[in-house]
C-alpha cells in the first residue's frame, strides 16, 4: 500500500472519530449542534407571514393552515377549530412540543399569538424550525396554523408532516375533539 493511500486511510479515520465524537458530545459544547451552526447558520430559521407564506420547492417542509388562511400555500393538513379559548390552545401546543424529544421553543412573545421551537433528529441532530400561529375564532374556540421546516437536507422523508399529525392529534385529544 502506498504512502498517499496510507495517509488518506489515516484522515479518513481521525475524520471519522471526530464526527462520532461530535454526535455523542450532540448539543454540549463541541458537539454535533456546534458543527451544524458553524456549517448552516442558527437552527432557528426565523418567523413565517402564514398569510403570504410561499412554501419551499423542496421536500422538506409541512404545513397545517385553516381552509383559506395560507393564500399563498398549499397546506399538507386542513387545521381543526378546537373548543379551546385562544390563550388555552397556545399552552396546550407548548405542552405537546415539550413532549416531543429534543424539541424546544425558541422565541415567545407575551403579546403575539406566534411562537417558534426547534427540534432535532435523534443521531445527526439535524435541526427543524416549527412556527406556530394561534387564531382565535370566538371567546370559546381557536385554531392554529402550523409550519415545519428542515434546515438540512433536500427532503425529509415525511417527518415534519408526521411531527405536525401527531401534534394536532395530541391537542385534540386534549381538547376533547374528535381528530
Amino acid at each position: 500500500m502506498g504512502t498517499a493511500l496510507k495517509f488518506v486511510g489515516a484522515l479518513v479515520l481521525v475524520a471519522g472519530l471526530g464526527l462520532a465524537v461530535m454526535i455523542w458530545r450532540g448539543s454540549e459544547p463541541g458537539g454535533i449542534d456546534d458543527l451544524w451552526h458553524t456549517v448552516v447558520g442558527a437552527p432557528d430559521l426565523g418567523p413565517v407571514a402564514f398569510e403570504v407564506l410561499a412554501r419551499r420547492s423542496r421536500p422538506n417542509d409541512a404545513l397545517a393552515c385553516p381552509e383559506g388562511f395560507c393564500r399563498n400555500a398549499r397546506p399538507d393538513i386542513a387545521s381543526p377549530v378546537f373548543p379551546v379559548p385562544a390563550e388555552r390552545l397556545r399552552e396546550l401546543v407548548a405542552g405537546v412540543a415539550r413532549e416531543d424529544p429534543e424539541t424546544q421553543i425558541v422565541y415567545s412573545a407575551r403579546f403575539e399569538d406566534q411562537d417558534r421551537y426547534v427540534a432535532r433528529t435523534r443521531i445527526m441532530r439535524f435541526p427543524d424550525t416549527i412556527n406556530v400561529l394561534i387564531i382565535p375564532i370566538s371567546a370559546d374556540a381557536s385554531t392554529l396554523a402550523l409550519y415545519s421546516r428542515s434546515q438540512i437536507g433536500y427532503s425529509d422523508w415525511g417527518v415534519n408532516r408526521k411531527r405536525l399529525e401527531r401534534w394536532l392529534e395530541r391537542i385534540a385529544q386534549r381538547t376533547g375533539r374528535q381528530a
